[in-house]
């Protein structure tokens, strides 16, 4: 374990019963709000991005828009917000889908992203996977193709790796 991952599993926060009871949350806001460790964390995301040809990186909402903005701007490259439905003020497609505690919808700008595009995916957890799956299937259907997935945090236990076969996932800690 290296001692920024021993950093963020020592300031990420359990949260039971949140956001329904029988979930335990890991709340990520006190990496957000040490920026020396939030500036590392980046940096590693940065390097898994690199030559990986991406073009543009997907946050989705909401913390992943945090990690998804710094990582485009470090790479110098275009970022674009995967939100809930409703929060786009432009023309949008959407993707249903399933969660850990129930199911959701997505949207992204039907122009965010076109066809021979690499789209880096990125967001704060990934938990049973499916979020990620959708924005991959959004991103897909707009004629992109996924350079890969990172993620702060991954809840090894609830498998959601393996909603992405064949995929490159970069998670810094796994729980």
């Amino acid at each position: 374990m290296t001692s920024l991952e021993a950093k963020v599993r020592s300031i990420i926060r359990d949260v039971p019963d949140f956001p329904k009871k029988g979930i335990l949350f890991k709340d990520i806001t006190p990496v957000l709000q040490d920026p020396a460790t939030f500036d590392r964390v980046c940096a590693v995301l940065e390097g898994y991005a690199q030559g990986r040809g991406t073009d543009v990186v997907a946050g989705i909402e909401s913390r992943g828009f945090i990690f998804g903005a710094a990582l485009a701007l470090k790479l110098g490259i275009g970022f674009v917000p995967v939100r809930k439905p409703g929060k786009l003020p432009w023309k949008a497609r959407s993707v249903r889908y399933e969660l850990e505690y129930g199911s959701d919808t997505l949207e992204m700008h039907e122009d965010a992203v076109g066809p021979a595009e690499r789209v880096l995916v990125v967001d704060d957890v990934i938990a049973t996977g499916g979020t990620a799956r959708a924005v991959a299937d959004l991103t897909e259907a707009l004629g992109a193709s996924v350079s890969g997935f990172a993620f702060l945090v991954e809840l090894g236990f609830l498998k959601g790796r393996e909603r992405l076969p064949g995929r490159e996932v970069r998670s810094l800690i796994r729980f």
